[in-house]
């Protein structure tokens, strides 16, 4: 009985091996989808990417860039209206697309994405203050259509 153990326990040793063998560096396969599903136009991508910033360690091994500058040089929170998260997941969208070196298939995506959070927050406000924010809202969204910048177009540094 001992004999047959043996090979099922070597097996089972050796699994364990290439387990731990696995570099802490390496990313899960699945980076590109989990990737798309938090930077589409809908509440639910807003939700779940939200949702994820808020327990960034659970996704350590997906090694995203999380770092923003919210609105950049514009004011993250425009006559009140509260667009600094909507920046930030702006940001988390560019800066990921353009480490995976695909950032100009998906920049008017991030971009659509970024004004569906916008006009998600206008959509809480009514009369005179929810044109406000439209007006505002359109304004951030052509900013980032004409000066988001792509890769091949930034400044060398």
């Amino acid at each position: 009985m001992r004999r047959h153990l043996a090979p099922a326990l070597t097996a089972a040793a050796m699994a364990g091996v290439l387990a731990l063998a696995t570099p802490a560096s390496a990313v899960p396969a699945d980076k590109p989808t989990v990737l798309s599903s938090w930077t589409q136009t809908s509440s639910a991508s807003f939700n779940a990417w939200a949702a994820a910033r808020g327990n960034q360690a659970r996704w350590a091994a997906y090694h995203f860039n999380w770092s923003t500058d919210y609105c950049s040089s514009s004011p993250d929170n425009p006559f009140g209206f509260p667009f600094q998260t909507s920046c930030a997941r702006h940001d988390f969208g560019y800066r990921n697309y353009k480490a995976a070196g695909t950032f100009s298939a998906h920049k008017n995506r991030l971009d659509d994405a970024f004004y569906a959070d916008l006009k998600r927050i206008c959509a809480q406000y009514s009369g005179a203050k929810k044109s406000s924010c439209d007006a505002t809202a359109w304004t951030y969204y052509q900013a980032v259509r004409v000066l988001g910048v792509s890769p091949e177009n930034a400044p060398a540094g």
